[in-house]
Parts: C-alpha cells; structure tokens; sequence
C-alpha cells in the first residue's frame, strides 16, 4: 500500500480538513467571556458558560489557523482570548476560573491552567495582542502553584490557593507535560523543558510499573488509586480504568520530549528505562490492543479495566485523533511501515465514522455500534484534537505545532 504520509496529495487532503474544521466554530467567541460551547450543528449553547479549557483550546487552534494563512483565524482567537483576561480571570487570587460563572465549586484546576499556558503560547507564536503578558502570567501562576516541590503536578486549590485537593491525576501532568513543552519554544528558555521531561519522565515510570496501562488517579502522595470513581465509569475528564486515548496521547508527547531534549542538547536529562522512544512504543501497542475493535467493529473504546477488559464501549472522537497523532509520530521517529499502515487505519475509521460532512466538524461521540451518540460528550465543543491531527503528520516533532509552523513561515 501507499504512505499516506509521503504523500503530498494526502497533505493537501488535510489542509482541507483543517479548514473546514475552522470554519465550524468561527462564531464561537463570546467577547469577554471567552469561547462558547457549541451544540452539534455549530451554534452556541447558552445554558453553558464559557470554560477556560475550551477557550484556551479555541485559542490555541486559531493562534494554528492564523500562522497556517488562514484568513479570519486571528480575529476569532484574539476574540476568544479577550475572555482570559476578562471574565475567566479571578482578580481577586490570581488564576482562573473553571468557567466564566466564576462561582465554580470545583477551585482553581491544573488541567486548565496548563491550556491557559499552551493557549498563551500560540497566541505569542501568532503575535495576538497582550500574548507575551498573558503568558508571563500564566506561568508564574502554574509554576507558583500547580508543581510542587518534587515539581510533580497538583491538581487542584481551591479559589484562594490556601487549601489544595486531596487528589493527584496524570491528566493534568499529560496536559502540563504539552503546555511546558510550548513554554520552552516560546520563551526559549530551558527551564520549561526541563520540568516537562521531569513530569514525561515521572508518567512513563507509572505505565511501565503497570503493563503499560497508564494510571490515571493519585493520593496526594502519588499511590496509585486503581478503583477510583469505579461508580462514575463514564467520567469525561476522569473516568474509571484505563483511558486508551490517554495511552496513545502519552506515546506521541514522549516523542515530543525526546526530540526537544535533543535539539536543546540535553539528552542526558533522566528518562524512562531503555529510552523514550521504547516507552512511546509500548504505550501505543498497549492503547491499540486494548482499545481497538474490541467488540468487532472497527473504532477505539473510551477505557478499559486494568487487566484490559472493556468497561466504556463507546467512541470518543478525540481517542482517534490521538491515534492518528501517535502514529504518525512513531512512523517519523522509527520510519517503521506498521505505523504508516495504522495511520491510514485510523483516518479511515474517521472519514467513515467520524467526520461529519453535514453538520460540520466531527461528531464528538459515537456508541459502540457507531452510530452517533452524547452519553459522554453531548455536542461538539472542542477542535483541539481533531485539528491537531490533520496537522501532526506534517511537521517535525520540535518544535510544538505553533512554532513550528511559525518557523515555516519564516522559511518560506
């Protein structure tokens, strides 16, 4: 068969589907509140306020569009950032909120500090407004309070930063792992690198002790918590078990890691046992066994036991588009043709079952028999993985999406 990712005629499919992706969520700003939550067909909900996650997410994926020339990208992304140093901003303590209400019960969250940081760091790549100022911020803020000590993640204060959570998660460490890689490319500055190699490093540890299935849920002393929200299996940011998309996330992000250390020349930072690139293959060959197909239809279950068996069946759009990203990845890291053959196995499984050519952008969720669904994820609110994986497979893997395109510009 052919490599689609030698194929200049399969880059030009992409671009298109990078395209019309932003151009299913181009009215999402809300000025000043940040970015909408968009129903299934594009329009805004207005029963949900603007979260500082998906704004951040918006953000960066127009800060993408701009540097890409697509026109009417930075309007949105300038317009959609208005809202995190508007309402999504507390005054008062410092941080954000979880959404523009500013009365979440939830306190001040890693997992959105970390995007307010990679939001901030596409925006200084696209040279939005009030970028640099945004991004000096949110460092300090995620560094002051979000890594502690052993420069491992907390997950989570409440709104003063006076009392932290009793819970650790290696979803917020997934997402402060990419934030800080694009802090190192943004300020040039290798302390960032550093902290997310210590925090890739410290994740790889966990999933080798674990057959590779990434534990997801922590004491505040990091011991592992296997039955955690074992009566709320379909969590969308922290369900039970094993999150195969988590897996797939977690190989590409270690590859990422590998090659920023390399080009900063400081490969000889601690890393998993027998490499990076080892943990990175391990991960992926682990998510796909446990994940695909499972029933006997093509598509990636949501998680699964820690001995692999199935407990949400459905399909997350986003699991996907995390294999596509892994993929692509391990096939420019090993030039291996297993991850060029997946990698069209994977965009096969999208065109057919997951883009949605009607309404618009991807459908966010199917059941286990494919067919639509919202049980887990009701509308279409997020961008970010779809539209990172129609641009994964044509840049290198340093630096992050933002700067390298920045560079390309530069060089063209």
């Amino acid at each position: 068969m052919s490599n689609w990712l030698r194929s200049p005629d399969h880059t030009h499919w992409l671009r298109g589907e990078t395209r019309r992706l932003l151009d299913f969520a181009r009215n999402c700003p809300v000025p000043g509140l940040g970015a909408a939550w968009l129903n299934s067909d594009g329009s805004n909900d207005p029963t949900r306020p603007p979260a500082t996650w998906s704004t951040c997410r918006m953000v960066h994926c127009y800060a993408l569009g701009h540097l890409l020339g697509v026109p009417g990208s930075r309007p949105v992304a300038q317009a959609a950032m208005s809202g995190l140093t508007g309402a999504l901003r507390d005054e008062e303590h410092g941080g954000w909120f979880d959404d523009a209400s500013g009365d979440g019960p939830a306190g001040k969250q890693a997992y959105a500090h970390a995007f307010v940081v990679l939001a901030a760091c596409s925006a200084v790549a696209a040279d939005l407004d009030g970028a640099v100022d945004l991004l000096q911020e949110a460092l300090g803020v995620y560094e002051g309070h979000f890594l502690d000590d052993d420069g491992l993640v907390i997950e989570s204060w409440n709104r003063d930063f006076s009392t932290p959570s009793d819970y650790r998660g290696i979803n917020a460490t997934m997402h402060g792992v990419e934030a800080l890689l694009a802090a190192a490319d943004a300020t040039g500055d290798p302390h960032w690198l550093r902290r997310a190699a210590h925090l890739a490093a410290f994740a790889a540890g966990q999933a080798a002790l674990n057959g590779w299935r990434m534990p997801e849920h922590f004491t505040p002393d990091w011991e592992f918590l296997p039955d955690y929200n074992e009566d709320h299996k379909a969590d969308q940011f922290r369900p039970y078990g094993a999150t195969v998309g988590h897996g797939l996330e977690w190989a590409r992000l270690l590859l990422h890691v590998e090659s920023a250390l390399e080009d900063a020349g400081l490969g000889d930072l601690p890393g998993p046992t027998k490499g990076w690139a080892h943990a990175a293959k391990r991960l992926y060959r682990r998510a796909v066994a446990d994940g695909w197909a499972r029933n006997g239809l093509p598509g990636f279950l949501y998680t699964t036991d820690w001995d692999g068996t199935p407990v949400v069946e459905d399909r997350l759009h986003w699991v996907t588009a995390e294999a596509i990203g892994a993929a692509a990845t391990l096939w420019q890291r090993t030039g291996k043709k297993r991850y060029a053959r997946d990698y069209a196995r994977w965009w096969d499984f999208a065109a057919v079952h997951l883009l949605d050519l009607e309404a618009g952008s991807w459908h966010h969720e199917l059941d286990p028999g494919n067919e639509p669904a919202g049980k887990v994820w009701p509308g279409k609110p997020d961008l970010y993985h779809a539209l990172q994986a129609t641009l994964i497979p044509t840049l290198p893997l340093s630096p992050v999406m933002a700067f390298a395109l920045r560079e390309a510009e530069a060089a063209a």
